[in-house]
């Protein structure tokens, strides 16, 4: 296929290696955004169940199916429960595909698991609203079907970076990919007010929905599975990654996989241990945020997505910093990969424990405890560049199915979080917090300590081609 077909293609063939302005980097850019759109459709309920749910919880003669608020802005009389039930809900459909789409991503196209996912998951962000007027139980099977989307782009993407990602740029790639996950969060964050009040939170969803559907078909124009095949990228930087992945262990055939070996590998374990941790703390400071501080500032739609809007955006850019400074310091040998591994890992498991420790303890005014809390939701961005690329490190053979397999643990970590607080917080609202904090912290900490005693960086034995353990 001619080059004069994609005339918006990033780089001419005739040209240097680039850099930034690359089309690496520019496919980065575009699964920035999709993960964006995700994280968009999947944390809007989290600040729409502030104006969707009636205050009190108490209203004698309103079913769950009724809606006593005005036309845009219809309320629910949903107890604390069913709403951590329904936050949780969409974790549940993401848990059953890790797996599997993880494994698959190494054998079938990826390029047309994420269109699927990412289209089908904007289908059931524009059924929320409808689905909200039949009742809770509809508006949890719509959550977990979008769950199921959305995990096929979640497990299936890692896999890329296999083909695409030359070892000493990983650290960069992967992070402004995955750094849409903290940006579509604070999109939310900033504009759910403002549509609220113009349109109703029905239009939250049709707005991000509608967004992910064009969204789906840029990806179809602009990405191939390999960049040998892709007709828009230069002959010089083809021929960079392709040489810079030389040595790479091969991922091409993935009939067999030594279980036994990986149930037994400790680095392997540190990495889901840790991956459980920072999916529970991650979820709990990213769905309970509005929460917090409506219940401590009792501020308008607009003020609280505001200040909600904050945390994911120092996290964004955390998150590239991170990336950016981690690749720095292994491509001048500066520090070793594993040093690096463990110093990003706890950076971003240790801070999240001081900064909500002085949130409770420490905190003397509303600005000091929203400063402590957005940095406590914040600094989880930084095992971007530590744990949550540790497998790439060990088994670049097997990274697809690793991370979905370690997707899987941390969205048990998810579920768990959700329902728990959720639990936590109707049974107990007076003290709740502090213990919802310190399970966080404790969870944190003792997987830290694991992980540090154990963690590797060099690929283990049994991701080798020798090895030939069946499934």
């Amino acid at each position: 296929m001619s080059q004069r077909y994609f005339p918006f293609c990033l780089a001419p063939r005739t040209t240097q290696v680039p850099g930034f302005c690359s089309f690496r980097y520019g496919i980065s850019v575009l699964l920035h955004f999709c993960n964006g759109v995700v994280m968009a459709q999947r944390t809007c309920l989290s600040l729409t169940m502030v104006v969707m749910v009636n205050a009190t919880q108490s209203l004698p003669n309103i079913s769950s199916g009724e809606h006593p608020g005005n036309i845009m802005n219809p309320v629910y009389n949903w107890s604390p429960d069913i709403q951590g039930i329904i936050l949780s809900s969409i974790f549940y459909g993401t848990m059953i595909v890790q797996v599997p789409i993880g494994y698959l991503s190494g054998i079938y196209s990826i390029k047309n698991m994420i269109v699927w996912g990412l289209f089908l998951g904007s289908v059931f962000s524009l059924c929320i609203p409808p689905a909200a007027q039949v009742g809770e139980t509809l508006v949890i099977v719509c959550r977990v079907a979008q769950g199921m989307a959305q995990g096929t782009i979640i497990a299936a993407q890692h896999h890329i970076w296999v083909q695409w990602a030359p070892p000493l740029e990983q650290g960069r790639l992967t992070t402004i990919s995955l750094s849409g996950i903290h940006l579509g969060p604070f999109i939310v964050l900033l504009v759910t007010g403002f549509i609220c009040d113009l349109l109703g939170w029905p239009f939250v969803f049709y707005i991000f929905g509608a967004y992910g559907c064009v969204l789906c078909l840029f990806w179809y124009v602009l990405f191939y599975d390999d960049p040998k095949n892709h007709p828009c990228i230069s002959i010089n930087e083809k021929e960079y990654i392709t040489s810079s992945l030389a040595q790479q262990v091969s991922s091409s055939n993935l009939t067999t996989l030594p279980i036994k070996a990986m149930l037994q590998s400790l680095p392997l374990w540190a990495i889901f241990l840790c991956n459980f941790a920072n999916i529970w703390t991650s979820n709990f400071t990213l769905m309970y945020t509005p929460i917090l501080i409506n219940s401590i500032a009792h501020v308008n739609m607009r003020e609280n997505g505001l200040l909600s809007s904050l945390a994911p955006l120092f996290a964004y850019i955390i998150s590239i910093l991170g990336g950016q400074i981690a690749d720095f310091l292994r491509s001048r040998n500066i520090l070793s990969t594993i040093t690096i591994r463990k110093l990003f890992t706890t950076l971003g498991m240790l801070f999240p424990v001081i900064f909500s420790m002085c949130m409770l303890y420490l905190s003397f005014n509303f600005y000091s405890i929203i400063i402590c809390l957005i940095f406590a939701n914040a600094t989880t961005a930084f095992v971007f560049s530590g744990v949550q690329i540790n497998a790439l490190d060990i088994a670049p053979r097997f990274y697809g199915f690793l991370k979905g397999v370690s997707s899987v643990i941390g969205m048990v970590g998810g579920i768990l979080s959700s329902t728990v607080t959720g639990l936590i917080l109707n049974e107990d609202p007076e003290t709740s917090w502090y213990k919802i904090y310190f399970l966080m912290s404790a969870i944190n900490m003792l997987a830290l300590i694991f992980y540090l005693i154990f963690a590797k960086a060099e690929i283990q034995d049994w991701a080798k081609e020798s090895q030939e353990t069946r499934l």
